[in-house]
Order: structure tokens, then C-alpha cells, then sequence
């Protein structure tokens, strides 16, 4: 078989990266093909990746502000024609879904979420920071843009959603139907520990859309102790509302994360995400997390068993169930046990088999239903 894969850009690391790095495992030495790389911005073993970059690569200060060239992304992946594979799968959260092939591809689309600067515009914005030249050019464009990346969406052959969440949206916004195969999670570094301490935690970037201000105010009300871990933009706004119980540890080394959160009494999760890794690292680690009822939180955080979800992002809302929170109510063996069904290697399991069964069954001309007991 010979396969693509295809991701929208590689000058930063998130989620989308390390669902590409679970990606080149399963596929390794299959080319890659993106928007822009910026080598200097990731990490060292992406040079021995066979990467191949479009022509926006070579615009000015791109690897460092792509935000502004937003607008001639559809065009550039539009231009890039991958017939000469068998199968395309793309990591997809942008555009890149919009390459071109013929009828004798398959085309894979793992959706990490719809464009969300085109179909939750306002949303994005107050997420990225974007200043107001961005944002006056962005705004008239998204009509044209909803159109192009809907029709995009309709050449793809299949959807995988990454949540419950996700898979409404693709539904919603492209009319197209999906199933979930979770994000891949390495829960083997990650163990119940024998001593618990008295503090809740957060590991985050500290900016606003995470809404860490309502743990930040919730803690401080309360006078529970509260460790963040983590660096952003909007650390001084949150130091400024902490009161004393309030710890911010900066950023946290890898190698440090596992016992930080095995040692917790909880681990806090108040923004919306559409999946959400550090709730599952910490569930593998024993520790229940209360978290927003909504978005990837629904797929993860069981209410009752692994945690609790609280229903209104308000300070209210979390500071009540903090108030009533006894850790001890839930085993931590068994959030451990359900943290495994979102590990890596059952990631591999699943998307092996996706992308083996819908090749046999395009190539055959014969229906493809994806009978998998996991995915919704």
C-alpha cells in the first residue's frame, strides 16, 4: 500500500504533533506532506522524516506568524494533486484535507476538528490572541472560505472524529458522517503512586481560552491549595486574582509530570477541548479529574467513577463540586483501567485496521462498514 500522510503545518508542537509522531510510528519512512516546517522549531528526529513542503514554505516570516497567510492556504493545498498514492491519510485541524487525487485514491481524513477559523471564527480568535490586522483581514474572507472547505470535505472519502465532540461537528458543519478513534495517549508513563498529597493541579499553557482563571478563583474562595504548572501569556493575569494557596510551578519538565500527578488530590480541567491528553495522563496516573461537561471531557472524565463534571464554565459552578470533592470515593485502579482505552497502542490497533479493511474494501468496489466496539 503505498501511503501519505499529510498534516497541516509543522512549525509548532501540540496535540496535532504528537497524533503525527503516533502516525510515522504505524507508517514510518512514508513521505509527509505539509504547508511550511520549520526545522528549528521541532524536534531533532523530524529531520530523519522524509517531510515535503509546499510553495507557502518560502513566504516571509511564515514559519514564525502563519496566522496572516491563512487565506492562501486553501488555494496551496488545492494545488497539490497526491494521485500517485494509494492512500492519503491526513492529520488534519486546517485545511489540508483539501488536497487533490484521482478515483483510484482513498483518502483517510483523521479530523482533529473542522477549520475552526472558519466555521468558529470568534471562538479561534479569542483562542490564538490574533491582533485586530489579522483579524480585519480574516472576517470577510470566511464566507468564501466555509465554501471552499465544505466542498473540500466532500471529496474525502472517510472521517475519523477524535471525540463525540468532533464527530458532531463534522456531521454539523460538512454534512458528513464519522466514527472516533481516540487520540493516542502513552499512559505506560504514568502510575497510581502509594502517597497522595492535598492539592489539586492543572498542566496547561496559560492562556485564556483554557479558562484556568475559574480554578484560580475557585481555589482562592475555597482556600484549597492549588498547584499550576505550565507557562503563557496570561500568567500575570491569573497571579493577580491567586490568593495564597495558589502555587504557579512554571514550566514542568517531562520526566516530572508522572509523580506531579500520581501525588495529586485531583486534577483540574475547566476549559472546552475537543479532546484533552493532560485528564487522561492523569487518570492513568489514579487521579479523578472534575472537569467542564462538555467537549472531549464527555468522552473521558466518567462522572462518579473517574471524576466529576461540572456544568457551567463559572467559578460557581467548579468552586461547588470542589467544596464536596472526597478523592477517596474513587479507585484509583480502576481510573487507571480506563485510561488504557485512549493509550497508544490501542491507537495503533484501531487506525491499522481502519486504514487496512477501507483500503481492501475501495479496492475491491465493495462497501466499507467499520465494525469497531471502541469508537462510538
Amino acid at each position: 500500500m503505498n501511503l501519505a500522510l499529510v498534516h497541516d503545518w509543522l512549525n509548532q508542537i501540540g496535540g496535532a504533533e504528537d497524533v503525527l509522531a503516533s502516525l510515522v510510528d504505524l507508517y514510518p519512512g512514508r513521505p509527509i506532506y505539509t504547508s511550511i516546517y520549520a526545522p528549528d522549531l521541532m524536534p531533532e528526529v523530524y529531520r530523519t522524516w522524509d517531510i515535503r513542503r509546499l510553495w507557502l514554505d518560502k513566504l516571509p516570516g511564515i514559519h514564525q506568524h502563519h496566522q496572516p497567510y491563512l487565506p492562501l492556504y486553501p488555494m496551496a493545498w488545492g494545488q497539490l494533486d497526491l494521485s500517485e498514492h494509494d492512500v492519503i491519510l491526513s492529520n488534519k485541524s486546517g485545511f489540508c484535507h483539501g488536497v487533490q487525487h484521482d478515483a483510484d485514491t482513498l483518502h483517510i481524513c483523521y479530523c482533529l476538528a473542522p477549520t475552526r477559523y472558519v466555521w468558529q471564527t470568534d471562538a479561534y480568535i479569542a483562542r490564538e490572541g490574533l491582533g485586530q490586522p489579522v483579524q480585519a483581514a480574516l472576517r470577510p474572507l470566511v464566507t468564501a472560505l466555509k465554501h471552499w472547505d465544505y466542498a473540500a470535505a466532500q471529496r474525502v472519502d472517510h472521517f475519523i472524529a477524535i471525540s463525540t465532540e468532533i464527530r458532531q461537528r463534522i456531521q454539523t458543519y460538512y454534512d458528513r458522517d464519522s466514527v472516533i478513534i481516540y487520540p493516542p495517549v502513552d499512559t505506560s508513563r504514568f502510575q497510581p503512586s502509594p502517597v497522595v498529597e492535598d492539592y489539586y493541579l492543572i498542566v496547561s499553557r496559560l492562556i485564556p481560552y483554557k479558562r484556568i482563571d475559574l480554578a484560580v478563583q475557585a481555589a482562592t474562595r475555597l482556600g484549597l491549595p492549588l498547584k499550576i504548572g505550565g507557562k503563557g501569556r496570561d500568567l500575570e493575569r491569573l497571579k493577580s486574582m491567586a490568593g495564597p494557596t495558589v502555587e504557579f510551578l512554571g514550566y514542568v519538565p517531562d520526566k516530572d509530570l508522572p509523580d506531579l500527578m500520581a501525588r495529586c488530590k485531583a486534577f483540574l480541567f475547566p476549559g472546552l477541548e475537543d479532546f484533552g491528553i493532560t485528564p487522561v495522563q492523569a487518570q492513568a496516573a489514579g487521579r479523578p479529574v472534575i472537569a467542564y461537561g462538555g467537549g472531549g471531557a464527555l468522552d473521558t472524565v466518567l462522572p462518579g467513577q473517574t471524576g466529576e463534571h461540572f456544568d457551567q464554565m463559572t467559578v460557581d459552578a467548579l468552586a461547588a463540586v470542589m467544596a464536596d470533592f472526597d478523592a477517596a470515593r474513587y479507585d484509583p485502579r480502576f481510573v487507571r483501567t480506563h485510561a488504557e482505552r485512549f493509550d497508544t497502542t490501542l491507537f495503533h490497533q484501531q487506525m491499522a485496521a481502519y486504514v487496512d479493511q477501507s483500503w481492501d474494501a475501495f479496492r475491491h468496489k465493495k462497501p466499507f462498514l467499520w465494525d469497531n466496539p471502541v469508537a462510538i
